[in-house]
């Protein structure tokens, strides 16, 4: 059987290599690094994580993307198996030792029999490979962009999604800094008391503002310069620029959170890190993506109280994300209407976040395997959470009079993406409060999830074929 090629060793087409190999079908993945770097990889491993090391809710009950984690393990994800084995605590997300993940990803790819492993870009897709997916992710090469715009008549959209700074955990002052995750949560591999929380003062949050709307950032070049961002990676100096009080409802929200030492006082606003390794010498700062000079990051970020003395694996940076105008260029398998032989995987897709990206790679491997034997594929129903990303990306988006070109932009899998319930969800009588939602809600993504997960065994017993999990 010929293989199917696949180019890019992200996530995406990690996964898809994976499902294929696994169903039976040979791969050739293509990876340009280390022969050819990107401004934000620093390793060769397959599916290295260049943002956060956290994969968001594992909560299958009540969360969209926890709901995806779980349809992933069904279809024997390799990419949750490898997290699911490096997860450190995070309270109620799923993170995961970055690099113990990806070698794990590297590891069992490298020993799969049906896979081959080609180091080297592949600008042009030769006309003998019959199967292609496209799995680039952001930082798809110039050269290869330019044959996806020659092949489309497209422009590529583009947006600027930046990374957050890492601090050595031994550097963090816990005289005025505390564990403890927000409502006491326990999650996946976690305690309740796992991320570390740095208060500030409404006239200290303030100076904190005014800091980084002043401070000095990156230029960029003029083709740059009207780029837009991901609103769900946004530097959080252009959150402060949007209003005073963005950062304090957003990653720096004090709600949930009580100093031990002083708890009749509340913050007016909080700085939280989370574990980055599994040793625990590593702590992201959650939500803290930046496009500031390194300089004025040390400077600005060691005024937080806790974090004066703050010591940096890593800061923060800034890099150019691609993605194609899918509801217009893709079919409903991911196939490129331009050039059949293609299909689309990952972030270029037009999706967003590590999982999503897996997800949407997964399934391309799976229409590309009912193809390869001459088999037919429904997509998965657009009550999963498979489904109701696939119909974002492919068809959900809906063009305006007014909004130019194409208004699509990336998105995370949520509820809003699903169809709505067709009946009444019933709800505790006394509406007591969850969280931020009442027990009405609570129970509508409950019924949403259960719906998902019923819908998602209907069709894998329709299409039979399952992979085994990750040895």
């Amino acid at each position: 059987m010929k293989p199917v090629h696949i180019i890019g060793g992200g996530l995406a087409g990690s996964e898809a290599s994976w499902q294929l190999a696994q169903l039976g079908v040979p791969v050739t993945l293509h990876e340009m690094r280390p022969l050819r770097g990107t401004a934000a990889h620093k390793t060769d491993f397959y599916a290295e994580l260049v943002c956060s090391n956290s994969f968001r809710s594992d909560d299958k009950d009540h969360n969209a993307v926890g709901l995806l984690h779980e349809e992933m393990r069904r279809l024997g994800s390799l990419v949750m198996q490898a997290a699911d084995t490096n997860q450190v605590p995070a309270g109620g997300a799923l993170a995961v030792d970055r690099d113990g993940f990806s070698s794990a990803v590297s590891a069992a790819l490298a020993a799969h029999p049906l896979i081959t492993l080609e180091r080297g870009e592949v600008a042009v897709p030769p006309d003998v490979w019959d199967s292609v997916i496209i799995a680039t992710g952001p930082l798809t090469s110039p050269d290869l962009a330019a044959t996806i715009r020659t092949l489309t008549g497209e422009d590529a959209l583009a947006f600027f999604d930046a990374i957050a700074p890492i601090v050595h955990r031994e550097s963090i002052d816990l005289e005025q800094a505390w564990f403890q995750s927000r409502y006491d949560k326990v999650g996946p591999g976690g305690s309740g008391a796992d991320y570390i929380n740095c208060p500030m003062s409404r006239e200290q949050y303030d100076a904190f503002v005014d800091a980084l709307i002043a401070g000095d950032k990156t230029t960029f070049h003029e083709w740059e310069a009207s780029t837009p961002y991901f609103d769900g990676c946004l530097p959080i100096e252009v959150m402060a620029e949007r209003g005073r009080e963005t950062l304090r409802h957003g990653p720096m929200k004090p709600f949930g959170l009580t100093n031990p030492r002083q708890p009749d006082v509340k913050a007016y606003a909080v700085a939280q890190l989370r574990q980055d390794n599994k040793l625990g010498t590593l702590f992201n700062m959650v939500g803290f993506q930046t496009k500031l000079k390194h300089g004025e990051q040390v400077r600005i970020l060691r005024t937080i109280p806790g974090l004066q003395n703050a010591e940096f694996a890593r800061l923060g940076g800034l890099h150019r994300n691609t993605f194609l105008n899918s509801p217009k260029l893709l079919d409903e398998t991911l196939r490129l209407k331009a050039n059949p032989r293609w299909r689309f995987a990952g972030q270029v897709t037009g999706c967003e976040g590590y999982v999503e990206s897996a997800a949407i790679g997964l399934l391309a491997a799976r229409f590309a395997v009912a193809e390869r034997r001459g088999e037919t594929i429904a997509p998965p129903p657009p009550t999963t959470a498979h489904g109701a990303l696939l119909a974002h990306i492919t068809g959900g988006h809906i063009e305006t009079i007014d909004a130019g070109p194409s208004s699509f932009q990336p998105m995370n899998v949520n509820f809003g993406l699903f169809p709505p319930l067709t009946a009444q969800v019933p709800f505790d009588k006394d509406g007591r409060k969850f969280g931020r939602g009442s027990a009405k809600n609570l129970a509508r993504k409950g019924a949403l999830s259960e719906r998902a997960l019923d819908d998602l065994a209907c069709w894998i017993g329709e299409h039979a074929r399952t992979p085994a999990a990750a040895e």
